[in-house]
């Protein structure tokens, strides 16, 4: 069946949306004409506003089944030109839940999700280390003083090393000469986050 077949038997059928039918009818005609492929409810019902098309929610809403009917003849019509498909956005299936206040209820969580990440964006910088102390004295207690620092540095030095000669042993070990350990494994990784973190 051709549009127009369609419109006139919708029009028998329901004879108290003639009108309503005539102007979504008119407004994908011009979608044709303009060789544009968008046929969604949205955008029927964005370019019918004022035009006495109904609003995208009384299209997609159970008496809206003959508005959605003659919207769906068009697509693919000859002369129309093939939209390039927009990739769905995150929330997209949002839009497919059927029940108005369930829809409405994703909406406003979402909207709230939205404005709270972008809070966060605005109070936190990319990229911002955030690290929390939770021992109960004053972080100054847990810093190496000048001196201490300069004792684990020296513990870790070449001069340390050589003089009592020692050397560097598998996964962080220090052995002498005779090959026993004198520093256990781990040791040296542990002085060095020491340096890092005090």
């Amino acid at each position: 069946m051709t549009p127009e077949e369609i419109l006139a038997h919708l029009k028998e059928k329901a004879p108290r949306q003639q009108a309503t039918l005539d102007a979504i009818f008119a407004i994908c005609l011009e979608q044709v004409e303009r060789e544009v492929a968008d046929f969604s409810f949205a955008t029927i019902a964005r370019l019918g506003a004022g035009r006495g098309v109904p609003k995208v929610q009384s299209i997609r809403n159970k008496t809206g089944e003959n508005y959605r009917t003659l919207i769906k003849c068009f697509e693919g019509s000859p002369g129309a030109r093939k939209r390039v498909a927009k990739p769905k956005a995150a929330d997209s299936w949002v839009d497919e839940i059927e029940d108005p206040k369930l829809r409405l209820m994703a909406n406003i969580t979402l909207s709230k999700l939205a404005e709270a990440e972008r809070l966060n964006r605005e109070l936190i910088p990319p990229g911002l280390e955030i690290r929390i102390d939770d021992r109960s004295a004053s972080g100054t207690e847990y810093k190496l003083s000048p001196v201490e620092r300069r004792a684990i540095e020296h513990l870790m030095s070449d001069e340390f090393l050589n003089t009592w000669r020692l050397k560097v042993g598998s996964r962080g070990t220090v052995i002498d000469e005779q090959g026993k350990i004198v520093f256990k494994p781990g040791t040296l990784d542990a002085l060095t986050k020491i340096l890092k973190y005090l």
